[in-house]
């Protein structure tokens, strides 16, 4: 089971090659980002709790939904000591099962594009803002075996993975601030990552 009590950057690296299913879609995690408590002016609870930000102080293994950009919906799994205010954005996954329902939320895109990109992702799910603070269920196999069940109002349930892949760390992308910490990890040259895909040099 994956001790969501760790630090961010702990958990971050044990998500990727991990199934994570809502409804009846499961992805498997290749991109995630972790913002940590104290000194990371990047993460949301650097200015302290707000309503907004709740849900990221704990407890962990919780969904915290936020909206980018006033139109993006992106789904981070919480983490770390409880009150330290630490989670995992996830940036990108493959889907393995419900590509159907995954598309009809999606469009007319590329099976790589699906859940690429973090509000990619929360879409392909079909996670939103009403998801906020939905409790997050580990299960003892991975998702994809499983035959799909319950509809999107179940709690998301987090698999296992067959083997841990080959991952990197680097920079975090998309944001403005704390831009050099090496806190974004994702399995290297996979299609389903966002831009840049390679290991840093």
């Amino acid at each position: 089971m994956l001790d969501f009590s760790a630090d961010a950057d702990v958990v971050a690296p044990l998500l990727l090659g991990r199934t994570l299913s809502f409804g009846s879609v499961t992805i498997e995690i290749t991109e995630v980002e972790a913002y940590l408590h104290g000194t990371d002016t990047a993460a949301h609870s650097f200015r302290g709790k707000t309503p907004a930000n709740a849900a990221l102080w704990g407890p962990g293994g919780r969904l915290y939904v936020y909206i980018s950009y006033g139109i993006h919906r992106c789904c981070n799994l919480v983490c770390g000591p409880e009150g330290t205010g630490q989670g995992c954005l996830l940036r990108s996954g493959r889907v393995i099962a419900g590509e159907p329902i995954a598309r009809s939320r999606r469009g007319d895109v590329s099976y790589t594009r699906l859940a690429s990109g973090p509000g990619n992702l929360a879409k392909a799910l079909g996670v939103g803002t009403e998801h906020n603070h939905l409790a997050v269920e580990q299960v003892p196999a991975r998702m994809d075996s499983l035959p799909p069940r319950g509809t999107a109002t179940m709690n998301p349930q987090l698999g296992i993975r067959s083997q841990e892949p080959e991952w990197v760390a680097g920079p975090r992308i998309g944001i403005s601030k704390n831009v050099a910490a090496p806190l974004r990890f994702w399995i290297p040259n996979d299609a389903t990552v966002t831009s840049p895909k390679r290991p840093p040099k």
